[in-house]
């Protein structure tokens, strides 16, 4: 941590292989403290523990091959580390990984897409759902909890660029809303939002058909934060420049600073 600052970053990387190179250059110029990381797509031993700790990180992954695949990385120790939904990784889909990082209970959630199919959307809900009686068990909404990652839902109308073009998808459905605000009634909420009231700030951009030179974007990555953390919430942001250049992951990190003392 700087000082009183605590500043945690979210990111879905879109395979660890091919984007550490740039995960390492992004650690070294903005030094988060925390980052919540997902789709890594590796299993847990291919993840690059020894690179991270050279780079100042310690770190923990829960991972898979090819898909899905979650991790944190924090400059201070970790404790109680919970993989998966019975804190063991013993689902099939590797989508959850949390621990305790300075006070706070950081978790790094890669929530499904829930597209295709009608089973996928069903199972999207299903994990949600999930994810709802996890934090019931393991957490407080009178404690310090983060919930991060890759959401694949947009909360609001202007978090997408068109709703012609994106109307259709599970990220924007009155189901998938009505999922996430079960967890703002629990006691969470979007960290991100009050600094652009405005809308239109994206993270996610297509590869295809130019999608982020013309900013067709939606935003579904996301930091919520049970009221003790999100009150000191005092900047939030999406990083840009981590969409442009060479191999980019279609995601740019979401971080938020904290002015939080342990």
């Amino acid at each position: 941590m700087k000082g009183s600052i605590l500043i945690i970053a979210t990111w879905n990387v879109n395979s660890i292989k091919v984007r550490l190179e740039r995960l390492l250059d992004w650690l070294d110029r903005t030094s988060p403290d925390v980052v919540c990381l997902q789709e890594i797509k590796t299993i847990t031993s291919g993840f690059p523990q020894e690179e991270l700790a050279a780079a100042g990180y310690e770190s923990v992954a829960w991972g898979q091959k090819t898909y899905n695949g979650v991790a944190l990385l924090s400059r201070t120790p970790m404790s109680d580390v919970l993989r998966g939904f019975t804190g063991k990784g013993e689902e099939d889909q590797a989508r959850l990984i949390s621990a305790r990082i300075n006070g706070v209970r950081v978790i790094s959630a890669y929530m499904p897409n829930g597209a295709g199919e009608p089973d996928r959307f069903a199972y999207k809900l299903e994990w949600m759902a999930m994810l709802l009686r996890h934090l019931r068990e393991h957490a407080s909404p009178d404690e310090p909890v983060a919930l991060c990652g890759d959401y694949n839902i947009a909360p609001f109308d202007d978090d997408v660029c068109s709703l012609e073009m994106f109307g259709d998808t599970p990220h924007v459905q009155p189901e998938t809303r009505a999922a996430l605000a079960e967890f703002q009634q629990w006691g969470l909420s979007d960290v991100f939002r009050p600094h652009h009231p405005e809308g239109k700030v994206f993270s996610w951009w297509d590869y295809r058909m130019l999608g982020f030179p013309k900013n067709h974007g939606m935003r579904i990555d996301h930091i919520y934060a049970t009221q003790s953390l999100a009150s000191m919430c005092t900047e939030a942001h999406v990083d840009r420049n981590e969409r442009k250049g060479t191999k980019p992951s279609d995601h740019a990190p979401v971080v938020a600073a904290f002015d939080w003392r342990v």
